[in-house]
């Protein structure tokens, strides 16, 4: 039996490619194991070659790694593409009608499992694309895993549908699981080992966490545009507005989107956009609006491969910078950057008491690989109370005099104001795009101006004050220090595990919060290192470049990939070995 095993099925858009994935991860989400599924897709609206591969662990683990155990190939070009990355002993089901292959057509030895899926799908009555349906059966069977199991997904994930479909559907798995039992019940190679998680755990991917941490926190309106790698998101929202309460618009372009989300803002209500770079670039000058007028604003921002389009389906870390740098003008904002799908629930949920407490547009910065992949998160996690924070606002009564309310109070020590909504007594003020005084009203005098930008520059000192440490892991005296951000800390820290079990000493800094940035805390974690590596998905270096500018402290030593692909433990541990 393995404790890990990793499945991975390919094809054509339009089979089936990605929901086979999602069954399959629900399946063993519910009979107690860790999962991870990512994908793997061109920019096409249909066609081309499409991956889900599963990593399915009785014990925790920290995302994908170079194994393949198990190759579920619909067509012959899988098996052309991903022969070459099997594990030795690896399962390669597939039809022999698309192709008929031998064991001298792989590098490695490999079991070869034919199966007829055209001619089960057509002895059954069912359409060609339920071949997914087959192999979903048949994988089971050669997981050792029992058919009850995948029964329990697919009767719900088709019960909407009626009677007729689950049972169509349970026959036609069945028929893939009695396949293998019959023509193949010696392989047993990839039997998992038992599951050992003992509490419910949902599967998400990364933008539905994003969406379950808005809700939590409050979220009333958001505004945004599909962009490659958010829309998940935007079904997310679009599907449970009526029932969360919430009002989703998607608007004509970026800029409309971030307009109406700070209307939205000034009016009270917790409100956010989602975005890659391209949509962002275009937000900009909004950005710059949110930042002068002190309006509240969460903005996911979803980065892939640029410049320009780029390779919009695949995943980078490229706009660091960017978000820390954009808008016309000085002014504060904050820069979250989620791991994982936990850490993109609980960070969005910090994100809006972050966003309100300081008056600042508040970035989640998440990528192609979170957003798109789908993870476990235990459901006693997403039942936590959320606390709310909405700062300074007063929704009644400001307690001034008529035309008096100081929404723009130069005078307050941290520099954040009380802020009123329409309707509440007193509350009038003037938000527009111009330098104000402490009503809003528009000025160009000098001694004003420098009054707000003190104001701003005062809101950025008390941000600094509550920042959210880096997070270190591994040996106290390392030898080796690795430094990352976001989504890369996964095959990082499984890089370092494999690095310790080889003797060395090595340690990890993740940085969750990443500007303003944590000058201090890191200065005092350098101090104790010996030999500090940069490892990011980007050509440039940019959490390094960051380092330097905010410490002092240059990186010499820099692990960089951008092709687009996820980097994985082995090739972090064969650069250092």
């Amino acid at each position: 039996m393995k404790d890990n095993v990793t499945w991975t099925i390919g094809g054509e858009a339009g089979f089936g490619i990605m929901s086979s994935g999602t069954v399959l991860a629900r399946t063993f989400a519910r009979t107690g194991y860790h999962v991870f599924a990512v994908n793997d897709y061109p920019s096409l609206i249909r066609g081309g070659h499409n991956v889900v591969s599963v990593r399915i662990g009785s014990k925790p683990f920290y995302g994908m790694t170079k194994d393949l155990h198990i190759l579920v190939a619909l067509n012959a070009e899988t098996v052309e593409i991903h022969k070459a990355q099997l594990n030795e002993g690896a399962y390669v089901l597939y039809d022999p009608k698309e192709k008929e292959w031998t064991a001298a057509d792989f590098p490695k030895p490999v079991t070869l499992v034919p199966i007829p899926l055209r001619d089960i799908v057509s002895e059954l009555h069912a359409d060609v694309v339920m071949r997914n349906t087959v192999v979903l059966g048949a994988s089971i069977a050669c997981l050792g895993v029992p058919f009850e199991a995948l029964f329990s997904v697919i009767h719900d994930q088709f019960i909407h549908k009626g009677q007729e479909v689950v049972d169509q559907n349970e026959k036609i798995a069945r028929a893939g699981f009695d396949y293998v039992k019959t023509h193949f019940a010696a392989l047993t190679d990839m039997h998992v080992s038992p599951g050992t998680v003992t509490e419910k755990q949902a599967i998400v991917n990364g933008s539905e966490a994003v969406g379950l941490g808005a809700v939590r926190a409050g979220l009333k309106f958001a505004a945004i545009y599909p962009m490659t790698p958010i829309n998940a998101l935007i079904t997310f929202l679009a599907d449970h507005a009526k029932e969360f309460g919430i009002v989703y618009k998607q608007p004509e372009d970026e800029i409309a989107g971030i307009n109406m989300a700070i209307g939205a803002s000034i009016a009270g209500a917790r409100s956010m956009v989602a975005t890659s770079g391209g949509g962002f670039s275009l937000m900009v000058e909004g950005l710059s609006l949110a930042g002068m007028v002190e309006a509240p604003l969460v903005i996911d921002l979803g980065m892939r491969a640029g410049p320009a389009t780029g390779m919009p389906t695949y995943t980078e870390q490229g706009e660091l910078l960017f978000t820390i740098y954009a808008g016309h003008g000085e002014f504060p904002r904050i820069i979250l950057a989620p791991a994982d799908a936990e850490e993109a629930y609980s960070l969005t949920a910090t994100a809006f008491n972050l966003a309100d407490r300081y008056q600042v547009p508040v970035f989640v910065l998440t990528d192609k690989y979170l957003n798109e992949s789908q993870w476990c998160i235990p459901v006693s996690q997403l039942n936590q109370p959320v606390t709310i924070d909405r700062g300074k606002l007063l929704l009644s009564d400001t307690g001034a005099a008529e035309g008096q309310f100081q929404r723009y109070d130069a005078d307050v020590e941290n520099g954040v104001s009380a802020r009123s909504v329409p309707g509440a007594k007193h509350g009038q003020y003037y938000a527009n795009s111009y330098e104000h005084d402490g009503t809003g009203h528009v000025t160009d005098r000098a001694d004003t101006r420098i009054a707000m930008t003190e104001k701003r520059r005062r809101k950025t000192k008390a941000i600094e004050s509550g920042i959210m440490p880096p997070v270190y892991a591994g040996d106290e005296q390392a030898d080796i220090t690795l430094v990352t951000w976001g989504t890369t800390k996964g095959a990082v820290i499984t890089a370092m595990e494999t690095l310790r079990s080889q003797g060395k000493k090595v340690g990890v800094i993740t940085y969750p919060w990443v500007y303003p940035f944590p000058v201090a805390e890191t200065k005092k974690l350098f101090a104790a290192a010996k030999r500090i590596i940069d490892v990011e998905q980007n050509a440039t270096g940019q959490l390094a470049r960051l380092i330097m500018s905010e410490t002092g402290t240059e990186i010499t030593e820099k692990l960089l990939k951008f092709d687009g692909r996820p980097w994985l433990p082995e090739e972090i541990v064969s650069k250092l070995s």
